[in-house]
């Protein structure tokens, strides 16, 4: 059996690069992508601990980002798993958000996944696996509406592609709630500990729980989903 090659944007730190992590751990070889050289360095540490690690530093907004990845993946053989993570924020209230901010988190977490999808169709071997991440944030957040148009258009792009390229390619999308890492640290505590208590799980989420979600459905463990949103938030989503 040929090796499964696993594609992650924003590969290069946080939540993408413990997706890669644990996909890696799982046997797949990787191709990191994310905009800047970090992603080399991240590339090197997955060899460095004995996996197989290729970096892309790529701006997936940009036709030339687009041509490198998919250059990349045609050089792999194929890709059996394509994982669009890569994403921004640019909070603010409405009234306070400028049209190009509202636009960059738009071109970033949704457009950017669309044109990869579309860009890759030809190099994704038969069974492949498109994981979206989307976000619990899809159902409203103050404060994020840039974002929760972006990760709420996301969940209906899975939905519409699902459909598309069925039964060749699953494509399906994670939704993480409230997760430990740099952005939620930088909370207030006791603004943290507020949205803790309302957690039913009562803790705050780990990037691998998020990453096993992902390696779920990319597996065959996952072969009858398809245009699902797996919402990894301790029960938050459902929470009076």
């Amino acid at each position: 059996m040929s090796t499964r090659t696993a594609l992650v944007t924003g590969g290069a730190r946080g939540l993408g690069l413990a997706i890669a992590r644990v996909l890696a751990e799982r046997g797949h070889a990787l191709l990191l992508v994310d905009r800047d050289d970090a992603v080399v360095a991240a590339a090197e540490e997955l060899a460095t601990d004995g996996h197989r690690a290729r970096a892309v530093v790529a701006d997936l907004t940009h036709d030339t980002g687009l041509a490198s990845v998919v250059a990349a993946a045609a050089d792999a053989g194929g890709i059996d798993v394509l994982v669009n993570n890569a994403g921004i924020t640019r909070d603010a209230r409405l009234l306070k958000m400028t049209p190009e901010d509202f636009a960059a988190v738009i071109d970033v977490n949704l457009v950017a996944p669309m044109r990869l999808a579309e860009a890759l169709a030809e190099h994704l071997r038969e069974g492949a696996s498109v994981v979206n991440m989307s976000s619990r944030a899809a159902l409203g957040n103050f404060g994020q509406t840039n974002y929760v148009a972006s990760k709420s258009g996301l969940v209906g792009f899975t939905r519409g592609l699902a459909l598309a390229w069925a039964p060749r390619v699953r494509v399906n999308a994670v939704a993480p709630g409230l997760i430990d890492s740099p952005m939620s640290r930088a909370m207030p505590e006791d603004v943290l500990v507020g949205l803790v208590n309302k957690i039913p799980a009562a803790r705050i989420g780990e990037a691998d729980d998020v990453a096993r979600a992902v390696a779920f459905l990319a597996s065959d463990d996952s072969s009858y989903l398809t245009g699902q949103v797996l919402t990894v938030c301790g029960g938050r989503s459902v929470a009076p």
